[in-house]
């Protein structure tokens, strides 16, 4: 399931993870990775709402879905993750399954965009299960090369 949020929550879980002791194996995300979504959104959310989105499992937070710009001609670029401790179980498949229903119905937008570290075949897998395919290659400054991935909404 997914569940909009705000940059003011993801803010907030931001907040909540510098107080705690970070486990890398079950956290939403690392602290660094929350204040970057968080001002990401905020950059977003003046021209498009929601900018990002809780991947949840059985209600709890397990990742996160964020769109990475403001859409351009009705693109959105995507990108997501989630806790170690809940990968290889489908959810972040269904979660980006329910995300491609949530914007075909959205009319603002008519495609989706992501892109996958060339040996991320986990995350290449999510989205081909999801329709997307893949069209082309690109250089991410942190990642390194990259799978461009498409998928045209109904």
């Amino acid at each position: 399931m997914i569940l909009p949020v705000t940059a003011t929550a993801l803010r907030a879980l931001h907040h909540d993870a510098c107080q705690h002791p970070f486990d890398p194996g079950s956290a939403l995300a690392p602290p660094e990775v929350l204040h970057l979504l968080a001002g990401l959104a905020a950059c977003i959310e003046p021209a498009f709402v929601p900018a990002a989105w809780l991947i949840l499992d059985d209600g709890q937070p397990v990742g996160l879905c964020s769109a990475m710009r403001i859409p351009i001609d009705g693109d959105l670029n995507i990108g997501y993750g989630i806790a170690p401790d809940r990968q290889g179980r489908g959810i972040t498949t269904r979660a980006i399954g329910e995300l491609v229903r949530w914007c075909a119905r959205d009319g603002r937008l008519r495609k989706l965009t992501a892109e996958t570290a060339v040996d991320n075949i986990a995350s290449q897998r999510v989205l081909a299960r999801n329709g997307f395919l893949q069209v082309g290659h690109g250089m991410d400054a942190d990642a390194g090369p990259v799978l461009c991935w498409a998928l045209e909404l109904p």
